[in-house]
């Protein structure tokens, strides 16, 4: 669909991809990891081949398979950007242990946790990023659950900025961290339109 919509591409343009889960139509939700470096392999050329690319700008592991040893799943995704597949390189829902081991064999350019207003699991892996100048992509970064009532904290600082409770989780985000970059999904573009907006939100430090 990116290739369909963009393609010829303009020279700026950075396009991420992901590889390591398969959906094999089981109940929704199940995603099966793999990590076998052979499978791996396929995925990246065939993103090249469906992106329309010579080479990946980014391209991250959806999850590190616990049935495949590290060494070998770390060491493909060298192999993978030695051999110019993939330019940068990132994890996706690691711990900060991972991120330390994967650097043993390139450098991790982006890290992909889930993050939010009311889910900061991962707080130590959005510092360790900060500090190590690697992006950090929260994905459901528009989650705000009570937050957001009618009355909640969200709720009011939205209303006397006239905006949405999303663009305030979104300007709150971008307000936590300069490595920070949220990725709301969406299937329309009134809601693209609103959720870019959310980026001119000035929060205060309180």
């Amino acid at each position: 669909l990116i290739a369909e919509a963009l393609y010829p591409y303009k020279k700026d343009l950075i396009i991420a991809t992901k590889g390591g889960l398969v959906r094999p139509g089981l109940t929704e939700g199940q995603w099966p990891i793999i990590g076998d470096p052979a499978y791996l392999g396929q995925a990246v050329r065939m993103s090249i081949r469906r992106l329309k690319v010579e080479r990946i700008d980014l391209w991250q592991l959806h999850r590190v398979d616990p049935k495949v040893p590290e060494a070998d799943q770390f060491g493909f995704i060298k192999d993978m950007i030695d051999q110019g597949f993939i330019r940068h390189a990132g994890l996706s829902q690691v711990t900060v242990a991972q991120i330390k081991e994967a650097q043993k064999y390139f450098p991790v350019a982006t890290v992909q946790n889930m993050y939010n207003l009311v889910n900061r699991a991962d707080e130590d892996v959005l510092d360790y990023c900060e500090e190590n100048n690697i992006g950090f992509i929260p994905w459901f970064p528009l989650a705000s659950g009570d937050l957001a009532k009618s009355g909640g904290v969200v709720d009011t600082i939205a209303k006397a900025k006239g905006a949405t409770p999303s663009q305030i989780a979104l300007a709150w985000m971008l307000k936590r961290s300069p490595v920070m970059l949220p990725i709301p999904g969406t299937s329309r573009v009134v809601h693209l339109e609103e959720n870019v907006a959310g980026a001119n939100v000035v929060l205060s430090d309180e």
